[in-house]
């Protein structure tokens, strides 16, 4: 997979409509070692058949792999202590079993690794992968009894932050009353100026525009300085004198560091950060265009009892911008 440290080289007109593009992240903390995958007692038989799982674009490497992981790996159903192919092929009670298979399918068609594989089902489908995260009352747009519900911790100056909003962003609209989505602040230490961006945002939000002032920073991410920030709240026809008031405020301030103390808590080690029911999106693991959807698509079907559909939008891509376009992502620690 690419490097999170490697150099964004292109603008982001156009992003969202190719799909291809892996979106990174700007780092604050070098990342641990991973903890393999529980698996179950090693089979090691040659390529199977699964029903309901398509194997036949693979070659014949890749059918091994895949066929190694799904008869090693545990199920993903505590109380069904076999192979995630014994789980399928015994049709176990587990409603689980059938897409972590489909979703190691996946993992081995995306070229990624057995570490990387393994790391990835973990996050996906490991009970103990699920994070207590804490809603409080974050901006967020949504039904709030929809059956997904997706965090994120950004950096109003993070490249790949901006990159990733409108995708992120668009997933209410896409599945109408399945998704809510709720905004985080994480500024990261190497970005001179993230946190007044993310105290603008929510004294904006004081006057009901939280997600114009979000949408705006990320836009014209290149001109946020104080001046700037202040010509984005005039843009807005906020009241000038109610926002600086509140820009500057202690609980504006206190608001910003609880977010970020709880992305310390959770382990967060850079932005853009993304949990989906208290999972990790880690975005070392997965594509964010290419993974998010298959994602949110089995929550819907796993919690809901019915497909995740997505509708028709397509989510609008922001303008390039000079940051996204010359940035790199910043070094561990800032």
């Amino acid at each position: 997979m690419p490097s999170r440290r490697a150099a964004l080289p292109i603008a982001l007109t156009g992003l969202l409509g190719l799909g291809l593009l892996n979106i990174l992240s700007c780092q604050s903390q070098p990342k641990p070692n991973g903890e393999p995958a529980a698996t179950a007692p090693a089979e090691k038989p040659g390529a199977i058949e699964l029903a309901g799982v398509n194997t036949q674009d693979l070659t014949t490497r890749e059918k091994e792999q895949w066929s190694s992981y799904v008869t090693e790996l545990l199920a993903p159903c505590s109380d069904q202590p076999v192979s995630i192919a014994q789980c399928v092929t015994e049709k176990r009670k587990c409603e689980e079993c059938l897409p972590s298979a489909q979703f190691l399918l996946r993992q081995v068609t995306a070229g990624k690794s057995r570490e990387q594989a393994e790391a990835a089902y973990r996050l996906r489908f490991a009970a103990e992968s699920v994070k207590p995260i804490e809603l409080g009352d974050s901006p967020s747009k949504g039904d709030a009894d929809a059956a997904v519900t997706v965090v994120e911790w950004a950096d109003f100056q993070c490249p790949y932050c901006s990159m990733a909003a409108p995708i992120v962003g668009s997933l209410v609209k896409r599945y109408p009353g399945q998704v809510r989505v709720l905004f985080k602040h994480y500024p990261l230490p190497g970005h001179e100026h993230s946190e007044k961006a993310a105290r603008a945002a929510n004294a904006a939000g004081k006057q009901g525009k939280f997600w114009e002032m979000h949408d705006l920073l990320f836009v014209k991410q290149s001109e946020i300085s104080e001046k700037g920030i202040e010509g984005f709240a005039k843009e807005l026809g906020l009241d000038m004198k109610q926002f600086a008031e509140d820009w500057r405020s202690e609980a504006v301030a206190d608001a910003v560091a609880a977010d970020r103390k709880q992305a310390e808590k959770l382990g967060l080690r850079g932005t853009p950060s993304i949990f989906i029911n208290g999972r990790s999106f880690s975005l070392e693991q997965f594509e964010l265009t290419e993974e998010l959807d298959p994602w949110v698509q089995l929550e819907i079907q796993l919690r809901t009892g019915k497909p995740g559909v997505p509708s028709a939008i397509t989510p609008k891509p922001m303008k390039a911008t000079e940051a996204a376009a010359t940035s790199a992502p910043a070094p561990a620690g800032g």
